[in-house]
């Protein structure tokens, strides 16, 4: 069989190369507003300017000497916490049942499952206000909580379908006719074979709830605000460094968090 001819060979490579290109392009311009908003954060002006005059800590130090920032954040990690805790078993769980039924009814469950990641969040927001606002929800840590897991668990149900997949289910059978319950079975022998992939699934979990800013802006308030409403809050209100050095601090955990969980993943795939 002949080889690819030199028109063919050129054509492919031309192909490629936009292809850099506008991966490129795209990278640059989601990662320009993070290297401009890390500068900020050090910046010693009373406003947020770019680039900064001089470099000083002191908005930092603002920020961890603040009652209202500290409150908000440890309101932030509380309900991330929370969600962490409830998403992940019932992500973990939905994903066991979609791998191992066979009932076709499963597939839509799995699109409803994933109907988050798909609608937009402020369908989603106003969607959960109005409910909330019923059951007097709206301005709770669990109203918060609720809210959160239902973005947040579609996230453990695809990475944990994902460790399924590339697990063998005739250990657990195998378990099984041995005399082992399912549930059994399951924590004894399929769990501890997919545990990077559920642990990335709670890590991606927690980022969900600690960054999301939308629902928060409909169902939070008072003394239950999280750090992102009251970020937006001070945008809106007045313009503080102090946001850039929350916001630096936030991509960091945020960049700490998605490394983590890609580690877990790259392990998991060299040990199969």
């Amino acid at each position: 069989m002949a080889g690819p001819s030199m028109t063919e060979t050129l054509v492919s490579r031309r192909e490629r190369l936009w292809l850099y290109l506008t991966g490129g392009a795209v990278l640059f311009f989601l990662i320009v507003p993070v290297l401009i908003v890390i500068p900020m954060s050090f910046s010693d002006s009373r406003f947020l300017t770019f680039p900064p005059p001089g470099l000083s800590l002191r908005w930092y130090a603002a920020y961890f000497s603040s009652p209202e920032w500290m409150d908000a954040t440890r309101v932030s990690l509380e309900v991330a916490v929370l969600t962490t805790l409830v998403a992940t078993p019932l992500g973990v769980a939905a994903a066991y049942a979609l791998h191992v039924a066979e009932a076709r009814f499963l597939r839509v469950l799995q699109l409803a499952l994933l109907m988050p990641l798909m609608v937009p969040i402020i369908i989603i927001a106003i969607g959960i206000f109005f409910v909330f606002a019923k059951v007097e929800l709206v301005g709770t840590i669990p109203g918060l909580v609720l809210a959160h897991t239902l973005m947040a668990t579609p996230f453990v149900v695809v990475t944990a379908l994902s460790g399924l997949q590339g697990f063998d289910m005739n250990q657990e059978k195998v378990a099984r006719s041995l005399g082992a319950r399912r549930l059994s079975a399951f924590v004894q022998v399929t769990l501890p074979q997919i545990k990077p992939s559920v642990i990335s699934g709670a890590l991606f979990a927690f980022i969900t709830s600690l960054d999301e800013v939308v629902i928060a802006l409909f169902i939070s308030g008072g003394e239950h605000s999280t750090i992102t409403k009251r970020m937006f809050n001070a945008l809106r209100d007045e313009i503080d460094p102090t946001i850039a050095a929350i916001s630096s601090i936030l991509i960091a955990l945020s960049l700490s968090i998605v490394l983590a969980a890609s580690l877990l993943a790259k392990r998991r795939s060299g040990g199969r």
